[in-house]
């Protein structure tokens, strides 16, 4: 049936805007009529009129930095788990990262996620490896990787850690328009570590990850950047397109800034729990695993740095790196437990509860870095709140306050250190592809 959305705010960052407004969408999941104000839509007897209550209508969310281990780590979670975590979080779309086993870095690979995620509820863009097994010593095969619609590659889990082999990554997805994703880390730096190298992994006895790894990694990236473009990649021949995945540093923030100010097409990401925990949140866990992520919870200099970034519009999107584990793999001692947590049903809230309603940012800048901005750093067209286009909505309360208990996890994995935590704002539904979700 068609269905009337009445009495929401609508922001969609891709048009500037933010209005009261209604929507009437059809039975075929298109967009009929939108009116701004108090102009009512009116509605036939078969139609389904929702009543919003100023909730917000968002452009569909978008995180492009998710893992759902399949193929290989079924165990862990699935395409189908998967997109079911990232419905219940309000995301109409996401990005799966290649560190699966084995690793997407061949079209045999894209094809597998492309024929099992055809009919799922939300959009799955497909990240290729930057190298064959990201082992960072042969170039995965461009050309045909976006013969089947590849927009990215990263060999995300580590970096490449030579300079030749990045070089030769900048300058073969330059020519097929590819946008490049690095982990940025510095494993001669970082192996072994568990945590945030300070006086709480020294307190802990627990090995360190010094912040410099990711710096290192990211100026290293950054001046071959600029040695290529002012040596071989520029007009006519195209640029290279770069994206820090989860920043963590004020010194990678800081290297950003340069590389934006020279006009670098350089953007970055940062995750909920980057700007939500630092390391003091792990020295204080009882239970460490579910604080054990690379890169790790950070000091408070850096969290602040975070902050700042989010703030001051040098961070670019919000990307929850998606990360489930098994029980096993995290009710273990702190030095064997797997690095990351899950994350897509705490994104939202997440954000409005530590920066929307602390004032660090507006709703509708949490929508640009959540939808507009991923969707742009991928190269996806953008959303348009248009009559005859498609609808893709995420539904959200900025006021709901509720608590995220086991019960209420939609992934297949309970990795995470958000369980019990109260939180104020909620994704309460979504609207993709002629089905809503949600808003019952």
């Amino acid at each position: 049936m068609n269905v009337i959305f009445r009495n929401a705010r609508l922001i969609n960052p891709a048009q500037n805007l933010d209005m009261q407004g209604s929507i009437k969408v059809s039975e075929t999941g298109m967009i009929e009529t939108i009116t701004f104000g108090d102009e009512s839509i009116p509605s036939d007897p078969n139609d389904r009129v929702i009543n919003m209550g100023g909730k917000v209508i968002a452009s569909g969310l978008f995180d492009m930095h998710c893992h759902f281990r399949e193929p290989g780590q079924e165990y862990k979670e699935t395409l189908e788990t998967g997109s079911r975590s990232a419905v219940a979080g309000g995301f109409t779309g996401v990005a799966v990262m290649p560190n699966t086993k084995p690793v997407i870095d061949s079209p045999l690979g894209a094809a597998f996620i492309k024929h099992n995620t055809k009919d799922l509820p939300i959009d799955i863009e497909i990240i290729a490896a930057m190298t064959e097994g990201s082992e960072g010593e042969m170039l995965s095969p461009y050309g045909k990787l976006c013969s089947y619609g590849i927009r990215a590659i990263s060999d995300d889990g580590t970096a490449v850690q030579t300079s030749r082999m990045m070089r030769l990554v900048f300058e073969y997805a330059a020519s097929f328009g590819l946008l490049v994703i690095q982990h940025c880390e510095d494993t001669s730096l970082s192996s072994e570590g568990i945590m945030n190298e300070g006086s709480y992994s020294a307190l802990l006895g627990l090995k360190g990850i010094p912040d410099v790894a990711e710096i290192i990694t990211l100026a290293r990236d950054i001046n071959l950047m600029e040695y290529l473009q002012k040596h071989k990649l520029n007009p006519p021949i195209a640029s290279p397109k770069y994206h820090v995945a989860h920043i963590s540093t004020a010194g990678t923030l800081d290297l950003v800034r340069q590389a934006k100010a020279k006009g670098m097409q350089v953007t970055c990401e940062v995750t909920p729990h980057h700007f939500t925990l630092t390391e003091q949140d792990l020295f204080d866990a009882e239970d460490k695993g579910n604080f054990i992520m690379k890169p790790p919870l950070c000091s408070k200099e850096n969290y602040e740095a975070i902050l700042e970034g989010l703030s001051d519009g040098t961070i670019d999107a919000i990307a929850c790196d998606h990360a489930p584990h098994a029980r096993h793999e995290k009710e273990c001692p702190a030095d064997q437990a797997a690095f990351g947590i899950i994350g897509l049903e705490t994104s939202v809230s997440l954000t409005l509860s530590e920066l929307v309603h602390t004032g660090k940012i507006t709703l509708y800048r949490a929508i640009e870095l959540l939808s507009s901005n991923p969707r742009k750093i991928m190269g996806l067209a953008p959303i348009l709140f248009e009559p005859g286009g498609p609808a893709n909505f995420t539904f959200i309360d900025p006021e709901e306050t509720w608590t995220y208990t086991e019960d209420l996890v939609h992934s297949k994995s309970r990795n995470t250190p958000f369980l019990n935590r109260t939180m104020k704002g909620k994704a309460v539904g979504i609207y993709h592809k002629g089905v809503l979700h949600g808003l019952e």
